[in-house]
């Protein structure tokens, strides 16, 4: 039996790797369908229809805009299902946040239909890959798309071709989770056993991995982000899966730094980050994703367990692989990061060291107030470096409320400091004295440091 078992194996993926080096620009349109469905029935189920669902969670979905969708299409005869990751999340018992859905209809039909129904459409610009939005009673936009074959991808975009094959549009689609259709009776449509992976916690390519990934190399990302979604043990990954991902990690070097990061900030505010951003760099996804050569490995492990458990800040956890400043630079440079992002790359390696003090939480908390940036941002930089280190006062300083300093503009102006950059640069050094005082010191205390700053400042300008 398991001899029999490895043949078929054995003989469904020499079917796959012949069928994946045909070049399906050179046929025509039918011959293109004939090959791909070959090529998809070597691994699909022979019947897709899996059960019936009937939940709360899915009859929670039809409000009234649902409904007149679905009557329109009925009633033009073109049949339409919710797909991806809807049909996933409902199968879980969660409502899905957004659905997306999946239709025979060409664009051009439904264009045609739902101007005939005078129904507004908008985004016109997924046309082209068979996206149609439209907007139904003024209320509620629905992204419907014509189910469609990849012709030619480079590994980020597709050109496509239209179809009415529910299996072929589930074949191009990323893990098999993410490969069924709904019907809005409830009809279950499972073309590569998602069902079956999705119950048993498995995260899997539809049919073969290299072509999956090929199509577009942030499926690398996308696998490891439902990994931590969907599995229950950080390190479960099947070896072929992996062997796919170090062969084509070279794939996410044309992909923007943005719809990386997009992809990496979920996976390392998951469940498994660490462990799974430790498995990443053994794939060799290293240099492809803004991390130096020689990452520091050993800080993720140690910053992992320690203070894993803190709902760190997705920048935090990555700048434990940093060694320096200029690599948290190099970092933003690549993920195109947000100004805050950077800042606390920036921030966590600067001051994730030691900082001897009687009072733990002071040297914090005069950064706070002194820093050229704004307080509560600093505030929130401080919190996620104590969470870094394990600390047992992060919580201590993010209830911590920033005092507000005791001197006005209007109270230097009246002891004569003139307006602009010199009482800019005056109040900076009373802050300054104020926060290494413990911010203890009234105003009446502050103004008799004035005139030594006042002279500190003027013997500067004169050296300049």
């Amino acid at each position: 039996m398991l001899l029999a078992c490895k043949l078929i194996l054995n003989t469904s993926t020499k079917i796959l790797k012949r069928f994946n080096s045909i070049n399906l620009v050179k046929l025509s349109n039918e011959e293109r369908i004939k090959t791909l469905r070959k090529m998809a029935l070597a691994k699909s189920r022979e019947n897709p229809v899996i059960m019936k669902l009937d939940s709360p969670e899915f009859n929670s979905i039809f409000n009234d805009e649902l409904r007149a969708l679905i009557s329109l299409f009925k009633e033009y005869g073109y049949e339409i299902r919710i797909a991806g990751g809807a049909v996933r999340d409902l199968l879980s018992g969660k409502r899905p946040k957004d659905l997306d859905f999946a239709t025979t209809a060409t664009p051009t039909q439904m264009k045609e239909m739902f101007t005939t129904e005078n129904v507004r459409m908008i985004n016109a610009n997924g046309e082209k890959h068979g996206t149609i939005t439209p907007r139904i009673n003024d209320k509620e936009n629905f992204e419907v798309t014509t189910l469609r074959i990849d012709v030619v991808t480079n590994g980020r975009h597709a050109e496509v071709q239209f179809t009415t094959d529910w299996l072929l549009d589930a074949l191009r689609r990323d893990l098999t989770i993410n490969s069924m259709f709904l019907g809005f009776d409830g009809t279950v449509y499972d073309y590569f056993f998602g069902f079956d992976d999705l119950k048993s916690r498995r995260v899997a390519f539809v049919g073969n991995a290299d072509t999956r990934i090929q199509e577009d190399y942030l499926r690398i990302l996308r696998y490891f982000r439902f990994y931590g979604r969907i599995c229950e043990d950080p390190n479960k990954h099947e070896p072929a899966t992996l062997k796919s991902i170090r062969e084509n990690a070279h794939g996410l070097a044309n992909i923007s730094g943005e719809r990386i990061w997009m992809e990496l900030k979920q996976i390392l505010e998951g469940n498994f980050a660490g462990d799974l951003l430790i498995t990443m760099l053994e794939s060799g996804l290293t240099p492809y994703i803004g991390l130096p050569e020689n990452s520091n490995v050993q800080e993720l492990k140690k910053v992992w367990k320690e203070s894993g458990h803190l709902n760190l800040n997705a920048i935090t956890l990555i700048s434990s692989l940093l060694n320096d400043v200029d690599e948290a630079i190099a970092l933003n440079l690549r993920l195109k990061l947000s100004a805050f992002e950077r800042d606390l790359a920036i921030y966590v390696v600067e001051n994730r060291g030691p900082k001897l003090h009687p009072k733990p939480l002071m040297p914090f908390q005069q950064q706070i107030l002194k820093s050229i940036s704004k307080p509560a941002n600093t505030k929130k930089m401080a919190v996620e470096v104590l969470k870094y280190n394990n600390s047992p006062y992060w919580e201590e300083l993010e209830k911590w409320e920033i005092p507000k300093f005791p001197v006005s503009g209007n109270l230097l102006k009246e002891k004569g400091v003139e307006p602009g950059k010199t009482m800019g640069n005056v109040m900076t050094e009373l802050k300054h004295f104020w926060a290494d005082n413990d911010f203890n010191l009234c105003p009446e205390d502050l103004m008799k440091e004035l005139p030594r700053i006042m002279e500190a400042l003027a013997q500067k300008k004169k050296k300049k």
